[in-house]
């Protein structure tokens, strides 16, 4: 699913590519899905979008938080958290599809939501101050590709967490790093030589270092390349940072030791780990 490093991916080339067109029309929820999510009730997209232009993007650090992509209209913001795809004029639209912007140069954006995902509508006063929805007031959190996450801050989320957690929980859940998935988990503690399943306990400040130390460069460096090779971009492409431990390496040795990857179920998905280079006790 998109996450972080693949928001600032989208925001730039839609930034790019979407500035200063119109919407000419929208078609929010024509294929329903039980786990696309839109607000307010998608017949109101039209009213609050159509007639307005494109000003600009950002990876969730707008008006949001992290695992976000806004699209700045006017005075409105859409805040998505599915892929997003850009359709030349001609080009063929998706049979399926939960928000679908035309522009008046008869080019589309479309959303279709692969496993869950939301597509918010907002003024963008609303997203300001003591008026902003609570789930995404309460999960305003420094973004990690910024300096305001410095390892001080790391230190105060590690501080905060009970210590019996595992490494994925504390990194991948109850939004404490916005943006910071399942997916990008992976190489983050493969790079860090921490196991998904060590508990923060049994870790040093050395351990705490090194997963900090990850979290910033792993990062850094999916979002340098234009997202992960199991995400695609705005155009259909997929992203150029090849991925150590995903599902398009299971069947592949450890490119760090040759070891065989480990793929097991945990916390409601999947882990994947190199026994050697991520040791358990």
């Amino acid at each position: 699913m998109i996450e972080l490093p693949e928001t600032y991916v989208l925001a730039e080339q839609i930034e790019q590519t979407l500035t200063g067109k119109t919407i000419k029309n929208v078609v929010a929820n024509a294929h329903p899905h039980s786990f696309a999510w839109h607000e307010p009730a998608p017949d109101a997209y039209g009213a609050m979008l159509n007639g307005k232009r494109i000003t600009g993007a950002n990876p969730g650090t707008g008006y949001t938080c992290g695992g976000n992509t806004e699209i700045v209209a006017n005075d409105t913001v859409l805040i998505i958290s599915t892929p997003i795809k850009y359709h030349k004029a001609g080009e063929k639209l998706p049979k399926s599809h939960q928000l679908l912007l035309e522009f008046d140069d008869e080019s589309h954006l479309s959303c279709t939501v692969q496993m869950w995902g939301s597509m918010f509508c907002y003024p963008a006063s609303v997203l300001q101050g003591d008026t902003m929805p609570e789930h995404f007031a309460g999960r305003r959190k420094p973004d990690p590709l910024t300096e305001a996450f410095n390892e001080a801050y790391f230190d105060t989320l590690w501080n905060n967490t009970k210590q019996n957690l595992s490494a994925k929980a504390f990194l991948a859940t109850e939004q404490r790093i916005p943006g910071l998935g399942n997916g990008v988990l992976q190489d983050i503690l493969l790079l860090a030589n921490i196991h998904p399943k060590r508990k923060l306990e049994t870790m040093n400040d050395n351990g705490k270092t090194r997963m900090f130390n990850s979290v910033k460069s792993t990062l850094t460096q999916m979002r340098d390349e234009g997202g992960r090779d199991t995400e695609k971009d705005l155009f259909n492409n997929k992203g150029g940072y090849a991925t150590y431990l995903s599902k398009n390496t299971l069947q592949h040795p450890c490119r760090i030791c040759g070891d065989t990857i480990i793929r097991q179920a945990f916390l409601g998905g999947n882990i994947y780990f190199c026994p050697t280079c991520q040791p358990l006790g």
